[in-house]
C-alpha cells in the first residue's frame, strides 16, 4: 500500500514534508492544526536565544519565575477580560472536582505572585518563559502553543514604569538581532473616555470597537449618526483612527481633543511623558503612536506599545499598563510588562553560528581497547570544559576539529585542547 505525503507546518517557520500512511494508520501521528514539535536545528535555536533574553533580564534585574501549566480557572483568569477566557482550555480537576484552566497566557499567573506569593512592599521586576496553549491561533497559520518569553514590573506607576518596560523590550528584540525595529504607542483611555462620553448602548459599543480596531471611519461615522451621538464627541471618534504616526501626531491631537473629556488629556501627557523617558533610556528608538491601538483593551487601564519589524506585518512583541489586576488576590499594584513569542522572533532573527569548539569522535573500529578507554576518558574531560563531542557520523552542527591519535594521546587538531596517553598494558 503506497504511503501519501503531507505537509506540516511547523508553527511559523519552514514546512516539513512527512509521509503518513493514512490508511494504515488512521492519520494518528498528526498533530492538531496550529500545535506542533519543535526539530533540530530549530529547537536549539530557540533555547539559545531564550538563554540569552533571560540572561538579559537578569542584568535589568529582572527575576525568573516558572508558573505553574495549569491553575484554578477562577484565578487564572481574574481581571483579564472575556478575550482570555474564549482562548482558554478547560478542564476538571480530578482531586478537587474544580474547573482548572491550562493557561493561555502568563501575565495574570505573574500578577497573582507577585501579589500573593511574594507581597513585596517596593517595585517587584519578575520575567518568564514557557509554553501556553490557545484555543485557537492567531490568523490562519498562527500557533496555539507560543513559547512566551516576558517581563513584568509591579509597584511603578506610570510613565517611569512605562518607560522601562519599554526600553526593556527594545533591548530584548535587540539580543535577536533584528535590526532597526519600529514602535508605537497607544492610550486605552482616550478611546475609552470617548466611547463613554458617546453614550452608547452594549450592542453599539461593540459594533463600534470592532470599525475602530479596522480604522474603518466611515462606518464609524454612520454608526454615530445612526446613533445620534453629539457632534463634538462624533468628530473626536472619526478622527481617532487618523491620529498615527511620529511625534507630531500628539500636537495634532492636543488639538483634536482640546474640548474632550479630562481623561484623554492626562493620557496624551502619559503618552508624551513614556516616549521622552524612553528615548532618554535608548536614543536610538523608532518611537510611533497610533492613538486608536487597543490591543488587550478588556484588561490593559493605560499605555499600550507594540514593536514591529520591516516587511513583518504582525507585531513581534507587546505589552501595556493593566493596574490594579491583583486586587483579586488581596492587593492592587500599578503593573506594565510584556511579552513575545520564541518561535515567531527566531523565524525572523538572522542564523546564528554555533560558538565554541565541535570535535568530531575517530572511527572506534580496529582500535585497541586501551585506546579507546583513553578516548572515552579525553572526550569525558573534553564535554566538562564546554567542548562539543560529536559522534562518527552525528547530524548537526558541523566540527570544527577532530581528535587524532598521535602515538601515546589523543589531540585535537585545533592543537589546544587536552590529549590522554593510553594507559600501559602489562
Amino acid at each position: 500500500m503506497q504511503a501519501r505525503p503531507a505537509r506540516l507546518r511547523d508553527g511559523y517557520g519552514e514546512h516539513a514534508a512527512v509521509t503518513i500512511d493514512r490508511l494504515d494508520q488512521g492519520g494518528r501521528w498528526l498533530l492538531p492544526d496550529g500545535v506542533e514539535e519543535i526539530l533540530p536545528p530549530r529547537a536549539r535555536q530557540i533555547e539559545a536565544l531564550r538563554q540569552r533574553i533571560l540572561q538579559r533580564f537578569d542584568l535589568w534585574g529582572f527575576e525568573l519565575v516558572f508558573p505553574p501549566l495549569l491553575e484554578f480557572l477562577d484565578s487564572l483568569l481574574v481581571g483579564v477580560g472575556g478575550d482570555l477566557d474564549l482562548q482558554t482550555f478547560k478542564v476538571t480537576d480530578q482531586v478537587s472536582g474544580r474547573l482548572m484552566g491550562i493557561r493561555a497566557d502568563l501575565t495574570s499567573q505573574a500578577a497573582r505572585i507577585d501579589a500573593h506569593s511574594l507581597r513585596s512592599e517596593g517595585p517587584t521586576r519578575l520575567c518568564y518563559a514557557g509554553t501556553v496553549l490557545r484555543t485557537r491561533g492567531q490568523g490562519l497559520f498562527g500557533s496555539r502553543s507560543p513559547v512566551k518569553v516576558g517581563a513584568e514590573l509591579y509597584g511603578v506607576p506610570g510613565p517611569e514604569g512605562d518607560a522601562e518596560v519599554l526600553a526593556l523590550m527594545a533591548d530584548t528584540l535587540a539580543v535577536a538581532g533584528l535590526g532597526t525595529l519600529h514602535i508605537e504607542l497607544g492610550h486605552v483611555a482616550i478611546y475609552r473616555a470617548l466611547a463613554d462620553a458617546a453614550g452608547l448602548p452594549p450592542a453599539a459599543q461593540a459594533t463600534l470597537f470592532d470599525a475602530v480596531q479596522r480604522k474603518a471611519a466611515a462606518d464609524i461615522r454612520a454608526l454615530l449618526q445612526e446613533q445620534d451621538v453629539a457632534a463634538d464627541i462624533a468628530g473626536m471618534i472619526v478622527t481617532l483612527p487618523s491620529l498615527l504616526g511620529d511625534a507630531a501626531v500628539l500636537t495634532r491631537a492636543r488639538k483634536t481633543f482640546a474640548a474632550a473629556p479630562a481623561a484623554v488629556t492626562a493620557a496624551l501627557d502619559e503618552l508624551e511623558a513614556t516616549a521622552e523617558l524612553a528615548r532618554q533610556r535608548c536614543a536610538t528608538l523608532a518611537l510611533g503612536f497610533d492613538l486608536s491601538e487597543l490591543h488587550g483593551y478588556n484588561y490593559h487601564t493605560g499605555t499600550v506599545f507594540s514593536a514591529y519589524a520591516p516587511d513583518h506585518g504582525q507585531a513581534l512583541a507587546r505589552g501595556g499598563r493593566y493596574d490594579d489586576i491583583g486586587r483579586a488576590f488581596g492587593r492592587g499594584r500599578p503593573a506594565t510588562g510584556f511579552d513575545l513569542d520564541l518561535k515567531v522572533l527566531v523565524d525572523l532573527a538572522p542564523e546564528v553560528t554555533p560558538s565554541g569548539t565541535s570535535l568530531r569522535l575517530p572511527t572506534l573500529q580496529g582500535l585497541p581497547e586501551a585506546q579507546i578507554r583513553s578516548l572515552w576518558q579525553c572526550v569525558a574531560e573534553l564535554r566538562e570544559r564546554g567542548v562539543r563531542v560529536l559522534p562518527e557520523g552525528a547530524d548537526g552542527w558541523p566540527a570544527t576539529a577532530e581528535l587524532l591519535w598521535d602515538g601515546t594521546a589523543w589531540v585535537s587538531t585545533l592543537g589546544n585542547e587536552p590529549g590522554r596517553e593510553a594507559p600501559v598494558e602489562d
